[in-house]
C-alpha cells in the first residue's frame, strides 16, 4: 500500500489551504473596514490592516506596495500582498532581540533598547518606547524580558485574528454580503478547453496562459447568482476562432507612397492595478485620408524568440475636443486587425486630435510571479578597482533607450528625457540641468546618444558607491523585475500615413488623460453595442459591445444611489477577463456608467464562449 497521499487528497488540501487563506484575509480585512468592497486610500491604512494581518511592516514594505502614483488598493490587492509578505513569527523576533542582548541574559534594559531604538533604523519615539515597556515589563524591574514579550506579542496577533474570524463567522449578514472578489470556498477548478502548440511570440506565456485559464474555468460550488438573485441578466455569446489574420489594413507598397509620421511609447501596469501610458497629439494640415495603425514593439534581437508581450492587444482611441468630458467627441477607434496591429481607415478633417492608446489589460497583468530571491547584478568593479555597469543591466537599458526614444531618431531630446524622468523620479529635468548633462555626457545634435545614457546612469551608481537602489526604482518603473524581464510593461508603436499632405504627431502629458481614454473607451463600447436592462431594474443597463476579437461591457447605472453588481463568468470557455477572474462584485454609483470588463479568447485559435450573468446585491 502507497504511503504517497493522492493527486485527489493533495488537490482537496490545497483547495483548503487556499479557503482558509482567503476566509482569514477577508476576517482581517473586515476588522479596519465595513466591506471588504471598500478601498484602502491611504499608506496608514495598509499599515493598519497589514498589522491586523499580524504583518509587522516597515517602511520599506509600505513604499513598496504603496508607490508615491498608488491613489488606492482593493481588497484583491490586499491578498496578494499578503501571499508576498510572511507574517512575523516568534524566532524573528527573538533574533533582533538577541543582538540587543550584549551579554545574552535574556533580558534587555530600557536605556539599552531606549537608544537603539530612537536612533536607528526606523526611529521610534521616546514615548512609543515607553509604551512598549508599560505593557512589556511587567515586574516593574526596568528590564524586558523579551522571550516572554515575543511569545505575547505573537500570541496577541493570533487572539486578534481568531476574534476577526469568530465575528466574520457569527455574523450572517457580513459573511454572506461582504465577499468582494471572491468567494467564500474557492471554487473547484476543471479545464475547459486544451492549449495547441502555440507559436513561438506566444511560446513565452504558455505558462501564464495555462495558470489563466484554469482560473478562468472555475465552477462555484454554491447557487450561481442568476438563481439566488432576482434582479439579474443572462448574456451567452459563442465566438468562432479566428486566425491571427483578419483583415490586411493596407499593401506595403501602398504605404510607401503615403505621407508618414510614426511615434513609440509604451503600457505601464501601475500598482493600483490601471494601465496607463502617454497621449499623443494628432494634428492633420487638411481633410486627408488617413491610416492609424498600434502594435506591440518587438525589441527582441533574436527573431525566433520575440518579446514576450507581443500578443497584447493594443488599440487607439480617436478623440477631437477640449480635454473635457463634455466637449469629448469620439471620432473613431481601431477594430480592424492584421496580425499584431491593430488599424484603422477613413477620412479625418483638418484639426487636432488626440490618440489614446489602449489595451484591455487581459494580457498585461500585474506580475505575481516572484523574482528570484537575489537579484541580477546591476554594477561591478572592473581589475582596475572601478565601477562598471553588467552587460545584463546595459543590455535592459538599450531595450530602455529604445522605448523612451519616442520618434526613433537615436537620440534622446530633452522632451523625450523629461517622459522618462517623470515616469521613474516624479521630476522633470530643467533647462541648466539638461545643459550640465550635456557637458558631461555624450551627445549629438543638442541630444543625449545611447553611451551618453549608459553614462548617465554609471555616474548614478557611482554617485551611491555602487548601491543599486535607485537603479532599481529606474528598472521597475520600466516595467522591470528582479529577473531583468519587462513584465509590467508592453512598449509599441504607432504610424500614420495619408495620401493628401504630412501629419504630425507629437506626445503629450494631459493631466486629465486617463479621465479622457475612460470616457472615449466607455462612448466607443456604448456607441456600438446592445443594450439590455437588468430584470426588474430598468434603470440598471448593460451594454455589451461584440468586436471581432474582443467582447466589452458597461454598466450604468441610472438610478439615484449606488448599485453594487455581482458579475459571474463561471461558465464561459476559453476566456480570459481583464478583471483576473471569474467572479467579482463592481460598486457603480449613481448617476454613472463604468466599464465592466473586457473579454478575450485565451486560445485565439480555438472556439470561445462568453457566458456572463449580471445581478445586483440588494442594499440590507
Amino acid at each position: 500500500m502507497s504511503l504517497q497521499p493522492s493527486s485527489s487528497s493533495v488537490k482537496m488540501q490545497k483547495g483548503t489551504d487556499e479557503d482558509n487563506f482567503y476566509m482569514h484575509c477577508r476576517a482581517t480585512y473586515l476588522t479596519v473596514f465595513k466591506s471588504s468592497l471598500t478601498n484602502i486610500t491611504s499608506k496608514q491604512q495598509l499599515c493598519r490592516v497589514l498589522q491586523q494581518a499580524g504583518r509587522n511592516p516597515s517602511q520599506a514594505t509600505l513604499n513598496k506596495h504603496w508607490a508615491p502614483t498608488t491613489t488606492k488598493l482593493n481588497f484583491d490587492d490586499f491578498c496578494e500582498i499578503l501571499k508576498n509578505e510572511k507574517p512575523t513569527e516568534e524566532h524573528e523576533l527573538l533574533m533582533a532581540f538577541r543582538k540587543l542582548d550584549i551579554n545574552g541574559d535574556g533580558y534587555i534594559s530600557h536605556n539599552e533598547l531606549q537608544k537603539v531604538l530612537t536612533s536607528k533604523g526606523e526611529k521610534l519615539t521616546s514615548e512609543e518606547v515607553d509604551a512598549i515597556f508599560v505593557i512589556a515589563d511587567t515586574n516593574k524591574d526596568g528590564k524586558l524580558d523579551y522571550s516572554e514579550f515575543c511569545r505575547m506579542v505573537v500570541s496577541t496577533v493570533e487572539q486578534c485574528q481568531a476574534a476577526a474570524l469568530d465575528r466574520l463567522e457569527s455574523d450572517a449578514k457580513l459573511k454572506r454580503q461582504n465577499f468582494g472578489n471572491h468567494l467564500d470556498s474557492p471554487p473547484k477548478m476543471s479545464l475547459s478547453a486544451t492549449l495547441p502548440v502555440p507559436q513561438p511570440p506566444e511560446m513565452q506565456q504558455k505558462t501564464e496562459l495555462e495558470n489563466t485559464l484554469k482560473k478562468e474555468s472555475r465552477s462555484s460550488p454554491r447557487p450561481s447568482s442568476a438563481r439566488s438573485r432576482r434582479s439579474s441578466l443572462s448574456n451567452t455569446i459563442t465566438m468562432a476562432a479566428s486566425s491571427t489574420k483578419s483583415i490586411k489594413l493596407a499593401e506595403a507598397t501602398c504605404l510607401q507612397n503615403l505621407y508618414h509620421c510614426c511615434m513609440k511609447g509604451s503600457f505601464f501596469h501601475e500598482e493600483d492595478g490601471v494601465i496607463t501610458s502617454l497621449q499623443y497629439r494628432l494634428t492633420v494640415p487638411q481633410t486627408a485620408t488617413v491610416y492609424i495603425t498600434i502594435h506591440p514593439l518587438n525589441l527582441s534581437q533574436t527573431p525566433e524568440k520575440p518579446s514576450s508581450w507581443m500578443s497584447v492587444d493594443t488599440a487607439i482611441l480617436v478623440v477631437s475636443g477640449k480635454d473635457t468630458k463634455e466637449d469629448l467627441n469620439l471620432v473613431c477607434f481601431t477594430e480592424s486587425r492584421d496580425k499584431e496591429t491593430y488599424g484603422w481607415k477613413g477620412e479625418l478633417g483638418a484639426g487636432t486630435y488626440y490618440l489614446l492608446p489602449f489595451t484591455t489589460g487581459c494580457r498585461l497583468r500585474k506580475n505575481t510571479r516572484k523574482s528570484r530571491s537575489n537579484p541580477v547584478t546591476l554594477v561591478t568593479r572592473t581589475d582596475t578597482g572601478e565601477l562598471d555597469l553588467t552587460r545584463e543591466f546595459r543590455g535592459a537599458l538599450s531595450a530602455i533607450f529604445e522605448v523612451i526614444d519616442l520618434d526613433g531618431n537615436g537620440l534622446l531630446s530633452l522632451e523625450e528625457y523629461n517622459f522618462f524622468e517623470l515616469r521613474t523620479s516624479g521630476e522633470k529635468c530643467d533647462e541648466d540641468a539638461w545643459a550640465v548633462c550635456k557637458e558631461n555626457f555624450d551627445t549629438r545634435k543638442n541630444q543625449l546618444s545611447l553611451q551618453g545614457f549608459m553614462e548617465l546612469n554609471l555616474m548614478e551608481a557611482s554617485d551611491r558607491e555602487g548601491d543599486p537602489t535607485d537603479l532599481w526604482v529606474t528598472l521597475e518603473a520600466m516595467g522591470y523585475n528582479h529577473n531583468l524581464e519587462m513584465v509590467e510593461a508592453c512598449p509599441f508603436l504607432i504610424d500614420v500615413y495619408s495620401n493628401e499632405a504630412q501629419c504630425t504627431l507629437q506626445p503629450v502629458s494631459l493631466d486629465a488623460g486617463q479621465r479622457m481614454l475612460n470616457t472615449a473607451l466607455q462612448r466607443s463600447i456604448t456607441a456600438r453595442s446592445e443594450v439590455k436592462t437588468l430584470r426588474g431594474l430598468e434603470n440598471v443597463l448593460v451594454y455589451t459591445y461584440r468586436g471581432e476579437h474582443r467582447i466589452s461591457t458597461v454598466i450604468a447605472n441610472k438610478t439615484n444611489q449606488k448599485v453594487t453588481v455581482h458579475v459571474n463568468n463561471e461558465q464561459s470557455k476559453n476566456c480570459s477577463s481583464s478583471r483576473g477572474m471569474s467572479l467579482f462584485a463592481l460598486e457603480v454609483p449613481a448617476r454613472t456608467k463604468m466599464v465592466c470588463q473586457h473579454v478575450l479568447p485565451i486560445n485565439e485559435c480555438q472556439e470561445w464562449v462568453y457566458s456572463c450573468v449580471e445581478s445586483i446585491i440588494p442594499c440590507l
